[in-house]
């Protein structure tokens, strides 16, 4: 015999309750996804140096350098800084340098409006990159003093710089390079410089500071990080001289915080003396008060 259809609805009605029971217990039971992993912001900061985002960087390391009391990656975070910092100033100081000469080799008056506008602005850049390095530099050498060591935690960029820019040598030729190209070269360079800023910090050879960052990480001696700070202060501290951007405060200030890193250098070079690192300092001594009689 065939149920009837009031049989029916009613077991239809069960077998509704019953599912909508089972949907509920299901999203109601222990989930087997895992929540996902923080991250800390050096770490991010890390990732972004290596892609080559190094506004990102300078952002995710921005509270982190000034913390207080200093976080377990202060430190890390204050070179990292300094690197970039520094990758920015010789960038901007090159392209600065190569439209001053584009003005001057150039006989077409388009030409030598545009490149004196492009020298002025990288002027500008290599002047805030400049008192940024200095920031940095008070931050890890407080009174004169630098720890005996320091860790420089980062990759080598992926994307890595060229050895020369090569649009720049048409501008030195008084040629000329359309927007494009002039925002290429700027990239360029800039991946140069923090190239050349690794190099500088580690050994003063591009290939030797892969190695060494390899794996993620290398330790700097104290008086090596010192003297490599005075020296980029030492350039920075050019920028603002009468022939460039004539701010005798500024000249000032960087050869101030430049000689106090070199006397954090000669406090650790009393307790482990190296006449090679103290000639160094004695040279960088003397191109101080040079650049003094130049504000």
């Amino acid at each position: 015999m065939l149920p009837s259809f009031r049989s029916f609805f009613p077991s239809l009605r069960l077998l509704g309750l019953i599912f909508i029971a089972v949907i509920i217990l299901v999203s109601c039971g222990p989930s087997s996804n895992k929540p996902a992993v923080q991250t800390s912001p050096y770490d991010r900061a890390k990732e972004a140096f290596k892609n080559g985002q190094l506004d990102k960087a300078l952002e995710l390391t921005d509270k982190l350098s000034t913390v207080k009391p200093p976080a377990d990656s202060t430190e890390r975070a204050q070179v990292l800084r300094a690197v970039i910092y520094t990758g920015e100033l010789k960038s901007a100081k090159e392209l600065a340098e190569t439209y001053a000469k584009g003005v001057e080799k150039s006989k077409n008056p388009r030409f030598q409006t545009e490149y004196r506008r492009l020298h002025h602005d990288c002027l500008a850049i290599a002047a805030r990159a400049a008192l940024n390095v200095a920031e940095t530099a008070h931050q890890l050498i407080p009174e004169g003093e630098i720890a005996k060591e320091l860790t420089l935690e980062a990759s080598i960029p992926t994307t890595e710089g060229p050895v020369k820019v090569k649009e720049l040598a048409v501008v030195e030729q008084g040629g000329w390079l359309e927007p494009d190209q002039q925002e290429s070269a700027a990239a360029d360079s800039l991946r140069k410089g923090v190239d050349d800023a690794l190099a500088d910090v580690i050994s003063g050879d591009l290939a030797q500071a892969r190695q060494a960052l390899a794996n993620g990480s290398d330790k700097l001696p104290g008086v090596s990080f010192a003297i490599f700070l005075a020296k980029e202060l030492a350039d920075g501290a050019i920028v603002f001289d009468r022939h460039h951007g004539r701010d005798p405060q500024k000249l000032i200030a960087m050869c101030d915080e430049g000689e106090q890193s070199l006397k954090a250098a000669l406090a650790l070079l009393k307790d482990a003396p190296d006449k090679d690192r103290e000639k160094e300092v004695k040279k960088l001594q003397d191109k101080f008060k040079t650049i003094r009689k130049d504000s």
